[in-house]
């Protein structure tokens, strides 16, 4: 395979931005789109023409085998500005990695992952009006894979696209928030795709999803296929809990995703002296930690959210209440937002300046 690196880029840029029409006081995720996109095809066996151009519509064949088959996986990742101005990458190099171990549970292609970063570097660059300054906004990115050829049949794809586009993103969750504890549906079992970050994952989450929102939730925590019982994580985010001055957040069984955020978590709370163990933790177990009144705090970690405090998990038959104040919460959740900004210093190596 040929060496993208050697490869230039190719930049189109817009004659005029669009960051000027929006109110970066009041933006949701997800419905306003920077004015660029970086695309790269895979056809005959290699990655080719990578290219950053204005944002529009893809051409696309009613037998691309994404829609019949599923063959697509994504990343979510957030830019950030520096003290000086200078648009920032949050570990870029994990989410790199993370996409590959999706595309080989997929049967999709690698994705360069020196390309992968340059490529953002270059893109976040140029939508740096995109990017909030307001507390707890960034710019979202959007990295994602799909099968573009077109064939009605079971079997891997031959030609892909790599687009990353972006979406201004303020603070997801303004107040603490309650998880449903599903009974009925599953999310994912071992040796399934639940550790992939695949676009079928979350498809099959909508339904469960929007039924605990009618119920007064805000999102499903998932439990194991087998005893309903083990924790999983949650909807958009894995899940810590502390017991007992300790910190406990299920370990990487097969079926859970390896979050880039729940990895810093831990790496904080070591670094602040908290104990942190990966295990199996069920549902059985924090309901007795609340009884006994060894339950402290809960929080969920994600790229979208950051960290979201819990304040109750609970379904028809259960309701475990957590305290209501959240000093460790609070503190990871001031040490990312620090780093990522500039405020505080990042003695972990994990940013990169797009520049």
């Amino acid at each position: 395979m040929q060496d993208l690196m050697t490869q230039t880029i190719k930049i189109t840029k817009v004659a005029q931005s669009k960051a000027r029409e929006v109110d970066f006081h009041n933006i949701v995720m997800g419905t306003r789109f920077s004015d660029h996109m970086f695309i790269c095809d895979y056809q005959n066996g290699e990655w080719q023409n990578p290219r950053i151009e204005p944002l529009a519509m893809i051409p696309t064949h009613p037998a691309a085998m994404a829609l019949h088959y599923g063959q697509a996986i994504f990343e979510g990742m957030k830019a950030t500005l520096g003290k000086d101005g200078t648009p920032l990458l949050f570990r870029p190099d994990e989410n790199a990695k993370r996409m590959n171990f999706s595309a080989n549970r997929m049967g999709m292609p690698f994705f360069p992952e020196d390309l992968f970063v340059e490529a953002l570097k270059q893109f976040v660059a140029i939508e740096k009006e995109w990017i909030p300054t307001q507390d707890g906004s960034a710019l979202y990115l959007r990295p994602f894979m799909y099968a573009d050829e077109p064939f009605i049949g079971m079997r891997a794809a031959t030609s892909f696209k790599f687009i990353v586009m972006a979406s201004p993103a303020g603070p997801f969750f303004h107040k603490k928030i309650k998880l449903y504890a599903e009974k009925k549906y599953v999310r994912a079992v071992n040796g399934g795709t639940g550790e992939a970050k695949a676009a079928g994952n979350y498809a099959g989450a909508i339904r469960p999803t929007e039924h605990a929102k009618t119920k007064g939730y805000d999102q499903v925590l998932w439990l194991d296929a087998q005893h309903f019982d083990y924790i999983q994580e949650v909807g958009t985010m894995n899940i810590f809990f502390k017991i007992g001055g300790k910190f406990i957040t299920p370990d990487l069984s097969g079926s859970i995703l390896a979050g880039i955020t729940r990895m810093s978590v831990i790496d904080i709370l070591r670094d602040k002296g908290y104990e942190v163990t990966e295990r199996p933790i069920t549902l059985t177990e924090i309901i007795e930690a609340s009884k006994n009144g060894t339950l402290e705090e809960a929080f969920g970690a994600g790229t979208a959210v950051g960290i979201a405090r819990i304040e109750e998990i609970g379904n028809k038959d259960l309701s475990i209440k957590f305290p209501s104040e959240n000093p460790v919460s609070d503190m990871i959740a001031d040490t990312l937002e620090g780093i990522k900004t500039q405020e505080i210093e990042d003695k972990f190596g994990w940013l990169v300046a797009a520049k």
